[in-house]
């Protein structure tokens, strides 16, 4: 019996090791995802024509953009313990709204792009009073909602697009700063405010506080119920904010605005190391995340490939980063 559990002693010496190596790869995922997304790029250079140009590189990141920026919304939500299956929704919704103020009235059309975006803080605010207020399961919450926003863009365009905006408006989908394409200007400077308030705010301590263990912030001090709500407000925002620059890139408002942006937001995040049980997710990994899906898209597109494969190709990539995730939380439990 001696022997028999000295064996097992030194077994389970010898395992430590090699669970603080996997632990330790595993958790530095964005190195990894930024390492694959390299790879990945690389050799869809080599195999498929076009897909290097600059100019369709250009285009990729252009792409993309708008699930960043949604995506970056969702991680902050996410962090929480949370998540918000309206932000595609709201997006369209948003836009939609902005869009028809600026045909039917003579507000001007900056103006109505701000309405447009207070109204996606509304869209936040609604799902964070039923949250943190109510009580209610967020994935039902955002549920719900996204059907009532979804059905409400239905009721003001009757399925039909907004036309004839102003064209001052398209320099937001269209135009370019300094050659830069002015919706990856908007998700860079986007993502610099989002990362700094995140690591250099009380809010952003909070923020990963609150997801963390939102039993012991609560008894620190920490007001969880507001953090959540703030978290849902800047999703709603940041999800009004990119469909009000696709309606721009559109030069219409599309009924579909916002239709497959659900997913892809959810599945950038995670990618990018955001924990489904809260507390942790960095600006870097969603972008990485967002960056991966729009190059594996664009080279789907590219290969002739069809498109309905891009919707496998990200429920595929969502399960195994949820898989990671699980297998980091049991070794980092473990070590």
């Amino acid at each position: 019996m001696e022997i028999r559990a000295r064996e097992l002693q030194t077994r389970t010496h010898m395992s430590i090791p090699h669970r603080k190596k996997l632990a330790s790869i595993l958790a530095f995922r964005e190195i990894g995802i930024f390492i694959a997304l390299l790879l990945l790029a690389f050799g869809f250079a080599l195999t498929i024509p076009n897909f290097g140009t600059i100019d369709n590189l250009s285009v990729v990141i252009r792409q993309f953009s708008f699930i960043a920026i949604v995506a970056l919304g969702q991680t902050l939500v996410l962090i929480t313990g949370g998540i918000d299956l309206s932000v595609g929704a709201v997006g369209g919704l948003t836009g939609i709204l902005s869009a028809w103020l600026m045909v039917n009235t003579s507000i001007n059309p900056w103006i109505c792009i701000c309405l447009g975006m207070l109204a996606g803080m509304l869209c936040g605010l609604i799902n964070a009073v039923l949250v943190t207020k109510i009580g209610l399961n967020p994935f039902v919450v955002t549920l719900g909602t996204m059907q009532i926003f979804s059905g409400l863009i239905m009721v003001i365009t009757q399925g039909w697009a907004i036309v004839r905006l102003p064209e001052c408006v398209f320099v937001l989908g269209r135009g370019s700063l300094i050659g830069i394409p002015m919706p990856i200007v908007i998700m860079v400077t986007i993502s610099f405010m989002i990362d700094f308030m995140l690591w250099h705010s009380v809010f952003g301590r909070h923020l990963y506080a609150t997801g963390g263990n939102e039993e012991a912030a609560r008894l620190v001090g920490i007001r969880t119920d507001l953090i959540k709500g703030m978290a849902y407000i800047l999703s709603g925002l940041l999800a009004s904010v990119a469909g009000i620059v696709m309606v721009a890139r559109l030069t219409s408002g599309q009924p579909t605005v916002g239709d497959n942006w659900v997913l892809p937001s959810v599945a950038a995040a995670v990618i990018g190391g955001t924990a489904l049980s809260g507390g942790e997710g960095t600006v870097f990994g969603t972008i990485l995340g967002a960056a991966l899906m729009g190059v594996l898209s664009n080279a789907i597109v590219l290969a002739g490939v069809s498109p309905y494969w891009q919707n496998v190709i990200i429920g595929i990539a969502l399960l195994l980063a949820v898989i990671i995730d699980i297998l980091r939380n049991k070794l980092g439990s473990r070590v």
